[in-house]
Parts: structure tokens; C-alpha cells; sequence
């Protein structure tokens, strides 16, 4: 049950959808330009930096919420397996976030969102997840990849810290998180199809933080 609820807490907080609010100030629906995705980098693409910062930070800060809110809820009674609890508040999250039932299911990819969730469930990870996407980025301007390099490095290094005994929780919990983990950086690599299939023939499209020389 605890699971159930901390899914809807997260699915409710995702639900937030940063970048469709910021369009709709702008009188239009960011699903029907760019990308067609709620997300940071169409935000980026369509509305300029200040709209994608806020879209980023707005992503970042309903993840961070749903957990928090979870702990809040859970932290006494279910202490022993928080971990595992805060993990399945970040996928409603990030459900939330990549399928908005009011907006029939179209929303993001969920990369701030879990951003978020790596924030708060583990700032050792999120500082090398953090240092991968940004040499990736810089190194070939592609977000997509540097989005999905850095959800495998947080993906292997929840195993090595879980392994490492960091999360203090037994055998079959962790496990549990590992794979609901696994299930995440899956669904990253799905929403990603596109990007993937374009960087495959290299017509991905390159996002520049400066005038390109």
C-alpha cells in the first residue's frame, strides 16, 4: 500500500507540467512546436533561455517535492525501506510528468524530473551524473545524449552505493529498487527513440549555449 500511495503522490506532483504553463502564458501549446515536448529543451528551443531555466528548475523541484512529501508521510513508520519508497515517488513523478492524463497523456521525457530525484535521493550520484552530462554536452552539444549518458551513470551508480551497503536496506528491497531503477532508465531510453534514431544518422539537433562561432 505504502508503494500505491507514494506512486500517486508522485504521479500528482508530475503533473505539474512546467514548460505547457509557461506556453500557455505565451498563449500557445508548446506540444505543437519544436519538438512537440513538454520539456526543457523545447521550452528552450521555443520560448528562449529564461523559459528553459524555469522549465528545468520547475522539473527539478516537483521531483524533489514528491519525495520529500513521501518521507514526510513515511519516514516514521516505514524508515527501513525509505529508499525504496522515495524511488517509487520520483517514477510517479516522472510518470506524471511524461503522461499528464489531462493532457491525454502527452508531456515530457522526464530527464529534469529525474534530475530532481537524483538530487534528492542521492547528492554523491547526482554530482557524477551531473559532471558526465555536462562533458558529454559540451563535448557534442547533443542533450539527448548527454541526457542518457547521465541516466546510466546515476542507474549503475545506485547499484554500486546500494551494494556498498548506502541505503541500508535488505537483499530484496534493494533489489526491488534496482530494478524499478532499470525500469526508469528504460522508459528514458523509450521517450529518447527519437533523439537515439536521429544520432544513429547523426541529424540529432545540437543545442548551443552561445552564439555558435
Amino acid at each position: 500500500m505504502e508503494r500505491i500511495i507514494c506512486l500517486i503522490i508522485g504521479y500528482i506532483c508530475g503533473l505539474f507540467q512546467t514548460s505547457y504553463i509557461i506556453g500557455r502564458m505565451h498563449k500557445t501549446d508548446i506540444r505543437e512546436h519544436g519538438s512537440g515536448n513538454a520539456g526543457t529543451t523545447n521550452a528552450l528551443r521555443t520560448f528562449g533561455k529564461k523559459a528553459g531555466a524555469l522549465t528545468l528548475l520547475g522539473d527539478i523541484l516537483k521531483c524533489v517535492i514528491a519525495v520529500l512529501l513521501a518521507n514526510l508521510i513515511f519516514g516514521k513508520s516505514c524508515g527501513d525501506i525509505m529508499p525504496l519508497l522515495s524511488v517509487y515517488a520520483a517514477a510517479g513523478c516522472i510518470l506524471g510528468h511524461n503522461f499528464p492524463a489531462y493532457l491525454n497523456f502527452r508531456g515530457g521525457k522526464g530527464f529534469a524530473a529525474s534530475v530532481g530525484f537524483i538530487l534528492i535521493f542521492d547528492w554523491k550520484i547526482f554530482l557524477v551524473g551531473a559532471v558526465v552530462f555536462f562533458a558529454v554536452f559540451f563535448l557534442t552539444h547533443y542533450v539527448s545524449l548527454g541526457s542518457l549518458s547521465a541516466y546510466v551513470t546515476a542507474f549503475l551508480g545506485m547499484i554500486l552505493r546500494g551494494e556498498g551497503g548506502a541505503y541500508g536496506m535488505d537483499k530484496s528491497h534493494m533489489m526491488e529498487m534496482y530494478i524499478l531503477m532499470a525500469a526508469l532508465t528504460l522508459l528514458a531510453f523509450y521517450k529518447h527513440r527519437s533523439n537515439i534514431v536521429r544520432l544513429i544518422h547523426g541529424n540529432e539537433n545540437r543545442i548551443y549555449l552561445t552564439k555558435k562561432q
